[in-house]
Parts: C-alpha cells; sequence; structure tokens
C-alpha cells in the first residue's frame, strides 16, 4: 500500500499537479486554489476560538511559555493612557483576518466575558469606526508601547499581567 502512494504522489509530482516548492524544512504543496481560506462563522465566540483562542487559550489565560498575554486582565488597559487604542492595534488583533466589524465585536465579547472583572465602570464598547481609524494608524513597537503601558498600570497599582 505504501508503494502504491508513492507511486501516486510520484506521479502527480512529475505531472507538474502538486507543484512543489522549496522551503526551510523541504518541499511543500501549495494549497488549492479551490480551498477556502477562511473559517465563515456567525457567532462571536466562534470567531475568537478561531482566530484567537489558539494562542490566548479557550479561557483568554495566554501562556508564560509562548510569551503570550493573558486577556483576563484586559479591561484595565481601558484606564490607561493609550491602552484603549492598544489593545485593538496589536498585531495578533490586525492580522487576525477579522475585518473591523468582528474585531470591535470579538473584543467586546473578551472584554464583557473573559475580561469582565478588570473592564471600569462606564467603559464604552468599540466600534467598527474605531477599528478602522486604528488600522489607519498601525503601532511600530509593540514592545515599547506594551512597556509604556504596564509602567503606567504599575505607577497606578493597576495588575494587568
Amino acid at each position: 500500500m505504501r508503494s502504491l502512494v508513492f507511486v501516486v504522489i510520484s506521479l502527480l509530482a512529475s505531472t507538474g499537479a502538486l507543484a512543489a516548492q522549496d522551503t526551510v524544512l523541504g518541499r511543500q504543496v501549495p494549497a488549492s486554489a479551490l480551498a477556502p481560506a477562511t473559517s465563515t462563522t456567525t457567532s462571536v465566540r466562534s470567531q475568537y476560538v478561531l482566530h484567537c483562542a489558539g494562542c490566548h487559550g479557550l479561557d483568554g489565560t495566554g501562556s508564560a511559555i509562548g510569551n503570550v498575554p493573558s486577556m483576563r486582565r484586559l479591561g484595565r488597559f481601558m484606564q490607561l493612557e493609550g491602552g484603549r487604542e492598544f489593545v485593538i492595534k496589536v498585531p495578533g488583533v490586525m492580522g487576525s483576518g477579522l475585518d473591523d466589524e468582528q474585531v470591535a465585536d470579538v473584543t467586546n465579547w473578551v472584554l464583557s466575558t473573559l475580561a469582565r472583572d478588570s473592564v471600569p465602570a462606564g467603559h464604552s464598547p468599540y466600534g467598527a469606526d474605531e477599528v478602522r481609524r486604528a488600522r489607519a494608524s498601525p503601532l511600530v513597537d509593540v514592545a515599547s508601547a506594551r512597556a509604556r503601558l504596564l509602567e503606567q498600570a504599575r505607577a497606578r497599582g493597576l495588575q494587568i499581567d
């Protein structure tokens, strides 16, 4: 059976049907142009699971090993100068594949569920227009921006990490 699979793959590769490309680790077969590039879902929680939970975890706790921050205290950023904008400008949000409205919806969902105990009273939900404006001026130095916010938080006695 193994030899049959090998023969079929060899034939496909030799005819150009599997136009392989060199990679650092060997050769890679490109995805079919007919394969959907994204998963569709109508649930905001499902969008979180598909686009965020892979790094931040289903419960938003992140990973110390992967240096992925917890989102359980995300609402505390709302109390810091520049924190609200930072939350939606981080590369993981901007590069998530979600559109402006979906980013607003997922961020609002995280704040109202996973991080609800950290959200300040009177917090205003994000809107698609706010996300659109944030995309127009991406963060250049994420680490420095986060360090400044963490310093602000420490000075105010707010624990974020």
